[in-house]
């Protein structure tokens, strides 16, 4: 069995200097996505806050806009472990394909 020293990876550094391009030339990159995915949960939990203070001081008392706001932010929580075990998954992946 032979065992091959780790190597420099030379053209990753480059990476280094890319910036944020997506936004210019209308690509979609992860980070992107990610960023928006944990927005969209502190959003929704913040919304869900707000309606549960509004009900407890009892300036409203529609509670299916409690219900409504709990269920988005259940699914936004949801979408985002969705998206963080996918990038693990891939992540182990690639992992697996360097042995």
């Amino acid at each position: 069995m032979n065992i091959v020293p780790i190597q420099r990876l030379d053209a990753l550094k480059d990476l280094a200097s890319v910036k944020e391009t997506s936004k210019t030339d209308n690509t979609v990159s992860f980070k992107n996505i990610f960023e928006e995915a944990i927005a969209n949960v502190k959003n929704t939990e913040d919304d869900l806050a707000k309606e549960q203070y509004l009900f407890a001081t009892g300036q409203t008392d529609n509670t299916h806009d409690i219900t409504i706001a709990a269920s988005k932010a259940q699914i936004s929580v949801d979408l985002l472990v969705q998206l963080r075990d996918k990038a693990l998954n891939a992540y182990n992946e690639l992992i697996k394909l360097n042995l």
